[in-house]
């Protein structure tokens, strides 16, 4: 039997069934990065980890191997974006039992200027023994350079 997740709006398309699948495993990902939590998102991915961001802007690393490498880029994400919700989220099972699918959105602000931070993912996960082993995170790079106003992360 599935049943909507607390804390999410009932039309997200979010399901809670069996909590070690692959949809459940990213929707628990999903939840620790709102929480700003990125040590602890850290550590459900395996030692071995792979990031992959295409769309990341000039300049900036678009892959990472290794949970302390990821770890060290997303530490400070935190204290430059403070997310306050994931307003749209649905998750897809795939024929592959190891892997689910999201399109999420995320509303905020950029701490430094104050600007809203409204952006759009898809993000393909891959899970081994119940630890992120592939993530691959799609994003408007356009978006997060108008809300930081010139600044790096």
């Amino acid at each position: 039997m599935q049943v909507p997740v607390p804390g999410y709006p009932s039309n997200t398309g979010v399901m809670m069934s069996n909590p070690t699948s692959a949809a459940d495993l990213l929707k628990r990902s999903l939840d620790t990065f709102l929480a700003k939590d990125m040590r602890g998102w850290a550590d459900l991915c395996a030692e071995d980890v792979v990031a992959e961001f295409p769309f990341a802007p000039e300049g900036s690393p678009s892959r990472f191997e290794g949970r302390e490498a990821l770890y060290e880029y997303l530490r400070g994400y935190p204290d430059l974006i403070d997310v306050k919700e994931i307003p749209t989220l649905k998750i897809y099972p795939t024929d592959d039992e190891n892997t689910a699918i999201a399109e999420w959105s995320v509303t905020g602000s950029v701490l430094t200027n104050g600007n809203p931070y409204n952006m759009r993912y898809a993000t393909f996960v891959t899970f081994r023994d119940g630890q992120i082993i592939n993530y691959r995170e799609y994003w408007n790079p356009q978006v997060f350079l108008n809300a930081l106003s010139g600044q790096s992360f």
